[in-house]
């Protein structure tokens, strides 16, 4: 693993309100690492990823991109540098196969997208056709997505977002809804997609198998703070983290008699 520092995010502090979403929050991720967000709903996770995607700006703090301040970028101009992401919920056209949405989306990278340029071009399809066999869809290409299960939509709007080649891929509960079968079979399905590639990947997950198996990092929020940043072994181990993150009843916890 390169040790080259692609992400620094450095005293990031957000307010909605009265609600703290991120209170001094550094995080540094090195080229090639996969780090998993944890926390409860409302930790600051969600907040943390759309600062690093320009959907939301920090109050104040900075957020670099290898050697560049994308703080104040659009989500475009921060697509363009290489981020991509992964919905919760898939943002996918319905109506459409799955190829013409793979068509779609490499047409808006090369923005060359218009109402009188056809998105299916030679080259596009065959782009379109390679990223679809990493993730084993190749056999689903003609079908509509409307058609499909909620796994292999899932799987559907991660091969989206690596269209354009990034070197940051944000994966948002990347086995939320998914049969609890599925999930292993679903997340080895994805990392082998992505292996051999020089990108970084954090995901949001509240599935601590997930977590456990497939991260070398992860970052924990509690309150827009980040109580833990280490291997899973040591983070998921430590006080806080089994108290506001996975739920854990602690001795110390209990009421006195």
């Amino acid at each position: 693993m390169s040790e080259a520092l692609l992400l620094h995010a450095q005293g990031l502090n957000k307010q909605f309100g009265a609600v703290v979403a991120a209170q001094d929050v550094n995080v540094r991720v090195k080229t090639g690492e996969r780090v998993s967000l944890i926390g409860s709903n409302g930790a600051g996770k969600t907040t943390f990823v759309n600062m690093i995607t320009g959907y939301v700006r920090p109050d104040s703090g900075s957020i670099a991109l290898g050697d560049t301040d994308i703080s104040r970028m659009t989500p475009r101009q921060i697509t363009r540098m290489g981020v991509a992401r992964s919905f919760q919920i898939p943002q996918l056209y319905p109506s459409m196969t799955v190829l013409e949405n793979m068509l779609v989306a490499l047409a808006c990278h090369e923005n060359r997208l218009s109402t009188w340029l056809p998105a299916a071009t030679s080259a596009r399809v065959l782009r379109a056709d390679e990223v679809l066999s990493r993730f084993n869809l190749l056999k689903h290409r003609d079908r509509l997505v409307s058609e499909l299960p909620s796994g292999l939509r899932k799987l559907i709007d991660i091969a989206l977002a690596m269209t354009g080649a990034p070197r940051l891929l944000l994966l948002d509960e990347p086995t939320s809804g998914v049969a609890a079968e599925e999930k292993f079979p679903m997340m080895d399905t994805i990392m082998l997609a992505l292996e051999g590639q020089a990108l970084t990947v954090l995901f949001v997950e509240h599935d601590m198998d997930i977590v456990n198996r497939y991260c070398d990092r992860v970052v924990a929020f509690y309150s827009g703070r980040i109580i833990a940043d280490d291997v899973p072994s040591v983070a998921l181990a430590q006080t806080d983290v089994r108290r506001y993150v996975t739920g854990e009843r602690l001795p110390e916890d209990a009421p006195h008699a």
